[in-house]
């Protein structure tokens, strides 16, 4: 199975599937010499965690990776960092009923098609137990790019059809920590709870939108032409499970104007040169700019619902389907973080290309 690889000269391999014993994952080409802080690693994991809120999947697990290759003495130390995290809280019985059935929008048709023996207990390999192994990845680069003063901030400005009211440079991270679903917009944040609250009761389930903004970054970062900064963000969002589209700066709106309305002036403050407004997300030609990158990342509906569906099982006979078991009524709130950790590999990648982080940090 390829296409279990990541990055350029920053490399996170991932295996292992959601019923399985553990998941685990090989992060190569870490720079050496970072202390690495250990509760803020878990403080990352606690936001991907499943087992919280009512919208949330019960499946409870405490997702603590257990570090085999690549620390000393508290240390990176240039060798790969290897890490598994035990599943400790399976229920493979729940999908019995299922390994024969077509879930509509599930992944298992189409992994059927191509391999045709998988393992379908909670998507397996599709599920998106995997992310786990990006968030511990994605941490650990978060720390590596804070040493330079880049800091990534992702929120929620929609779940289902109700939209926050969110400017993007405003947003702190109080705004997000202090919303149980990551929304920076409280009023929102309630109409949220209670339309999610409403979709458990209908047996229902909803999407959203996932933004980041990334702050500090300095110019020069992308390397044209097909490995342009956006076009790695693009990827390692639309790898994420249930992502179905991706935006930068004005995205789909820039569309609908003008060239003088979407043109970003130069200007020059204080003798340094540099954009009066930031139409275009931090980017330009596939190179960061020095202002903010932002991007909106789309998530589709969970899959799995307990509502009745029409489908068919591997035989062809039509059967009206209600899906049991453990799962999120939106994984919206979850993705916050998933989100945020490969925009830290594409970002950590990429100053390791343009030489902006050495791989000796001593």
């Amino acid at each position: 199975m390829a296409g279990n690889t990541f990055g350029h000269l920053l490399r996170l391999t991932t295996f292992g599937e959601s019923h399985g014993p553990m998941i685990g994952g090989v992060l190569d080409g870490f720079p050496s010499g970072l202390t690495l802080d250990m509760d803020e690693l878990m403080t990352e994991m606690e936001k991907r965690r499943p087992g919280k809120g009512d919208y949330a999947s019960p499946r409870n697990e405490p997702d603590v990776p257990e570090f085999v290759s690549g620390i000393f003495e508290g240390k990176t130390t240039g060798a790969p960092l290897a890490f598994l995290i035990r599943n400790t809280n399976v229920r493979s019985v729940d999908y019995e009923a299922l390994k024969d059935v077509y879930r509509p929008s599930h992944a298992a048709y189409s992994w059927e098609a191509k391999y045709g023996h998988y393992d379908y207990r909670g998507g397996g390999r599709a599920s998106a137990r995997e992310t786990a192994i990006r968030v511990v990845a994605g941490a650990l680069c978060k720390q590596l790019i804070s040493t330079k003063d880049i800091a990534i901030l992702g929120y929620i400005t929609q779940i289902g059809k109700v939209k926050a009211n969110v400017n993007v440079l405003d947003v702190t991270q109080s705004d997000v920590v202090n919303s149980e679903l990551f929304c920076p917009d409280p009023v929102a944040t309630q109409m949220m709870m209670d339309e999610l609250a409403i979709l458990k009761t209908t047996g229902d389930s909803a999407g959203g939108i996932v933004e980041v903004v990334i702050k500090g970054l300095p110019p020069g970062l992308g390397e044209p032409v097909f490995d342009k900064l956006q076009a790695d963000l693009a990827k390692a969002m639309l790898s994420i499970n249930a992502a179905k589209g991706f935006s930068y700066g004005e995205g789909y709106h820039a569309a609908e104007l003008y060239g003088s309305q979407h043109n970003d002036p130069f200007e020059n403050v204080d003798n340094i040169v540099k954009p009066a407004s930031n139409h275009a997300g931090g980017i330009l030609g596939g190179i960061s700019t020095g202002e903010p990158v932002w991007f909106s990342v789309a998530f589709k509906p969970v899959a799995s619902i307990k509502r009745n569906q029409l489908t068919v099982d591997k035989h062809g006979k039509p059967l009206k389907l209600s899906i049991k078991g453990r799962h999120d009524v939106t994984i919206v709130p979850r993705a916050v973080a998933v989100v945020e950790a490969m925009a830290a590999l594409v970002i950590a990648d990429h100053m390791l290309l343009s030489g902006m982080i050495d791989h000796k940090l001593l």
